[in-house]
């Protein structure tokens, strides 16, 4: 029996052959291929992007049960009673793959010496996208380490005034007051960290978000942003073709 080949597979593997880079990322990372590095295997990128859409879900289903304002997202999804039980479990689902994302990273995310200084000039820099060198940035520098410690916390943070506020008649009415604002006033600082974290991985630093899509970067890009990684990873020094 001969066994046809779509056409999306041969566009797939054509693809993979063409661009060794991306074949490589399925299942490493910390490694060259020609003008790229692999910086993301496929298991960290569907960690993140898991994390990412349940986050969006709990937005849109649950700014219409917080105002009025927001109802027409209801209808997004068929209402607001669908909204209702659909929130609490995109919830927990956010809360479970940030979970997997902290086991997967925090070895990495470790804050060291070099990182002290993202607690003030350093972070504005950065928000600035101010590229001046900073040679002993690894492959994460002190504001994505700050970052993911921060979303964890505010994933537990969510979690636990989610349940609260999920069964409130377990708890006392001081506890679902306190709940009530702790979920929002988590939620609003989350909203606008992400809002930062979508405008760093995009506009702000070409070729960032392809780390998280293709798993690869170009040399001058990990150069240009994380040039000790640059040189554990390639062995070069990070001045080296500097103008390439």
């Amino acid at each position: 029996m001969i066994r046809t080949t779509s056409s999306s597979e041969t566009l797939s593997r054509a693809r993979s052959q063409a661009d060794p880079a991306v074949t490589v990322a399925r299942d490493r990372e910390d490694v060259v291929v020609g003008a790229e590095i692999a910086r993301h295997r496929r298991a960290s990128r569907v960690i993140h992007w898991s994390t990412a859409l349940f986050f969006f879900a709990c937005v849109f289903t649950g700014m219409p049960i917080w105002s009025p304002i927001f109802g027409w997202m209801a209808s997004l999804f068929g209402g607001l009673a669908v909204c209702r039980w659909l929130h609490p479990w995109s919830g927990v689902a956010f809360f479970f793959f940030s979970a997997l994302m902290f086991v997967h990273w925090a070895r990495e995310m470790m804050l060291e010496r070099a990182d002290r200084g993202w607690f003030g000039a350093k972070l504005v820099r950065y928000m600035r996208y101010d590229t001046s060198a900073d040679e002993d940035v690894g492959k994460y520098n002190g504001g994505q380490k700050l970052f993911f410690w921060a979303v964890s916390l505010a994933a537990v943070a969510l979690l636990v005034s989610g349940l609260v506020m999920w069964f409130p008649e377990s708890f006392p009415a001081a506890v679902r007051e306190v709940a009530i604002l702790l979920h929002d006033v988590t939620f609003i600082l989350f909203a606008v960290a992400i809002v930062g974290h979508i405008y760093l991985g995009t506009a702000a630093e070409p070729g960032t978000f392809h780390s998280m899509t293709r798993g690869t970067v170009t040399k001058p890009w990990a150069r240009l942003h994380h040039p000790r990684w640059y040189r554990e990873v390639t062995g070069e020094d990070s001045h080296h073709d500097h103008h390439e």
